[in-house]
């Protein structure tokens, strides 16, 4: 399968379950972090050769690192069909003492930063498509992109001020997009995941994950590889008519309007 596809913050965690997932679908994928180190090591640990895989070091805030990126992902496989924006931070702070500066790394990095690369890949992808022949059917090749959000784009935590708000901005991004690519058969979607499983995660422990189950019905943590196989259904051709919507991955969390009982664990047993 002839199909390139370029994912942020691939190093680690989330990025890293999306890369891994589209290589073993028989994809090329170029991973992108700003942790040169971390990707390559990303890339020796999938396993895959040079002409599957690559790493390119990118700020995704910076244009100009930016540019880098598509550039050297054209060079490297010819074309470009997909993008997975999940690159992303979190600082915590909020209204009252979060700093500035705090705040505008965050939206650089979460919002504006896929904001830029999603401009790069859209705007390669409309002029791949405007130098056709025949446009009779967009869909020949779909191109597609996908926008890691979270369910803070929808409820709310006061003492992440500026994650809440880059994933808020990154929702309306995806609609945004979607109506404006939609004429190109272009389509924009966006994953929602609740508590995953990741090293943002890890020191959590006790009444910590106790607070997690009670607010999520299915009792449990998704796993980084549930997330990436939602993000290649909407990278491939099954979800060929969905553009503009954001999916949930979150164990049942926005439909909740309660709390769950407390587990009981082997201790009580």
């Amino acid at each position: 399968m002839d199909r390139v596809f370029i994912v942020t913050g691939a190093a680690n965690g989330i990025g890293f379950a999306c890369a891994r997932r589209l290589l073993e679908d028989g994809y090329r994928v170029v991973l992108a972090d700003i942790d040169k180190v971390r990707g390559q090591q990303a890339i020796k640990e999938m396993g895959f050769g040079n002409d599957e895989a690559l790493f390119v070091e990118c700020d995704i805030s910076k244009k100009l690192e930016v540019h880098n990126l598509i550039a050297e992902s054209l060079a490297a496989f010819g074309h470009i069909d997909g993008l997975i924006n999940n690159a992303g931070i979190a600082v915590k702070g909020g209204a009252l003492d979060l700093p500035e500066d705090d705040f505008d790394r965050v939206i650089a990095t979460n919002l504006k930063g896929s904001f830029l690369v999603s401009k790069a890949v859209a705007n390669y992808f409309v002029s791949e498509i405007e130098s056709r022949e025949d446009r009779s059917r967009l869909t020949d090749r779909p191109y597609s992109i996908v926008n890691m959000s979270s369910i803070n784009d929808t409820v709310a935590i006061p003492d992440y001020l500026a994650y809440t708000v880059s994933k808020g901005g990154l929702l309306q991004l995806t609609k945004s997009m979607a109506l404006e690519l939609a004429p190109y058969g272009i389509r924009v979607n966006a994953i929602g995941p609740g508590s995953v499983k990741t090293d943002m995660l890890s020191n959590v422990a006790g009444d910590g994950l106790d607070k997690i189950y009670s607010r999520t019905p299915l009792g449990r943590l998704a796993l980084p590889d549930e997330i990436a196989g939602v993000a290649a259904f909407l990278l491939g051709e099954d979800s060929s008519y969905i553009t503009g919507q954001c999916i949930y991955v979150d164990g049942g969390r926005l439909a909740l309007n309660y709390t769950m009982p407390k587990k009981q664990s082997i201790d009580d047993i």
